[in-house]
């Protein structure tokens, strides 16, 4: 990859990521909810040696938030203090390595083209990856996108390497051990990623996906249980250490962050959960219903006319929230109520639940603007009238929307030209699991698919193969 044609470009596009990276810092910072939560881990770990929060005025351990974030802020605050633009400067530089990780991964999906081919498909991915704004915008934020997109964008170039991926030519024992160390490391560096965020696991699900679907023949099996034996090896030496601790100090083994964040004795809003998730797909309504539990009021006249199917359901809904309100706080007797309400409507509308919900989740978080961390409003309809009262929102939003869109086209259309092709393959598995599983979550942030972007503008950057350079 690294040849002069590729080597020319690395210094601009890299300069020019910079530079984006640090316009999101200096002029659109970000604290999102979760922030707090980080930093105070990260500052109790430092400073005081216990990985928890405070509760009645006593450090206690914890284990809901996994702790390779609070570690990567904990380096930070003893090298440079607690300030978030250092935490900010610092993930803008890690994210301009998974633009160089991006590229090592356009060069190996075309192992058999030409090296000027190879050098022209990285460097178009170098630097749609650099410029890109919807990863170079959560540089600004405390967050894990960053730290998380980077392990998963390193993983993914691990096991593209041709010892990790073509089975059928191993067949002496040094082949074996060269594979062997390449399902390891990716696996080790999955593990990694899963300390950062808890679905990273889902890659190491998309890899053997592809690799038991290409190399499914008896003849195969063996190598390919062995594949899997040394994947999941990787994958649980880092996390073992979390799950010994967890054991000791809060009582229970934990490999993975729990999946509500949750600690030991809260209540749990399933059922509200599952009644949200029989008509909630937009990100908005995340922050009207789903993220005022457990104690903040919810206003009923902010629900949308498709989350009841009658005025006698609506009355219903109206009459659970206004009782959540008066407690104050989700009651289990009234949780229940709302996991019957849930019931009922999937009994009804079975599809809608479990098809056309999830369906409308997933284009809800792969076509948006991206402008969740930025000062607009994201409306768009109707356009006349949106246009009108602010133009320059409406302008900076149908921008970025039509840029994601040509983003995810781009990558579509190259992923169907190169359809044969086994990497490409790969990050088809790994962008479809991870959406698959990312619908079924009580809430559908497009933040979350941000992971995949690297890999995705790797594979749009192989339309480029076709340049001619004459």
């Amino acid at each position: 990859m690294f040849t002069k044609p590729f080597v020319k470009h690395l210094a601009p596009a890299l300069l020019a990521g910079l530079g984006l990276r640090l316009f999101f810092v200096w002029h659109f910072p970000f604290y999102s909810g979760d922030t707090p939560y980080y930093e105070e881990l990260a500052r109790n770990w430092l400073y005081h040696g216990v990985y928890g929060f405070y509760s009645h005025g006593q450090l206690l351990p914890s284990d809901a938030r996994a702790p390779g974030y609070p570690a990567f802020l904990a380096g930070i605050y003893f090298l440079a203090g607690t300030g978030r633009q250092a935490v900010m400067l610092v993930q803008a530089f890690v994210d301009l390595a998974t633009c160089v990780l991006a590229a090592g991964i356009a060069d190996r999906l075309a192992p058999d083209a030409p090296d000027a081919t190879r050098s022209r498909v990285a460097a178009a991915a170098l630097w749609l990856t650099a410029l890109c704004p919807f990863t170079a915008n959560y540089a600004a934020v405390p967050l894990t996108e960053v730290l998380a997109t980077f392990f998963a964008t390193f993983a993914l170039l691990i096991f593209l390497s041709p010892a990790g991926m073509t089975l059928d030519r191993i067949t002496l024992n040094g082949d074996i051990l060269r594979a062997v160390k390449i399902w390891f490391a990716g696996g080790l560096v999955v593990g990694l990623g899963t300390l950062v965020r808890p679905e990273t696991p889902l890659l190491l699900v998309a890899v053997l996906i592809a690799l038991w679907l290409r190399f499914r023949r008896p003849a195969n099996w063996r190598t390919l249980t062995l594949a899997t034996l040394w994947m999941i090896v990787g994958l649980l030496l880092p996390l073992a250490p979390w799950a010994a601790r967890n054991a000791v100090s809060v009582g229970r083994v934990q490999f993975l962050a729990p999946r509500y964040a949750e600690t030991a004795g809260d209540v749990l809003p399933t059922g509200f959960y599952a009644w949200t998730k029989t008509w909630m797909y937009r990100f908005r309504d995340a922050y009207l219903f789903t993220w005022r539990l457990p104690s903040q009021p919810i206003d009923a006249k902010n629900l949308p006319s498709y989350a009841v199917d009658s005025t006698e359901e609506l009355s219903r809904v109206a009459s659970l929230l206004d009782r959540y309100n008066r407690t104050p706080g989700m009651t289990r007797s009234l949780d229940l109520e709302f996991a019957a309400l849930a019931q009922e409507r999937t009994r009804r509308h079975p599809i809608r639940t479990y098809v056309w919900i999830p369906l409308e989740r997933a284009a809800a978080m792969w076509f948006t603007p991206r402008i969740t961390l930025l000062p607009y409003s994201g409306r768009l309809w109707p356009p006349s009238e949106s246009y009108r009262s602010n133009p320059t929102d409406f302008e900076v939003t149908l921008g970025l929307a039509l840029l994601n869109i040509l983003y995810v086209g781009m990558a579509f259309a190259a992923a169907w030209l190169g359809r044969t092709n086994s990497g490409v393959l790969l990050i088809a598995a790994f962008i479809i699991v991870r959406t698959v599983f990312l619908m079924q979550l009580q809430t559908c942030e497009p933040r979350y698919v941000l992971v995949c972007f690297p890999a995705l503008l790797a594979v749009a950057a192989q339309l480029f193969r076709r340049v001619s350079t004459s």
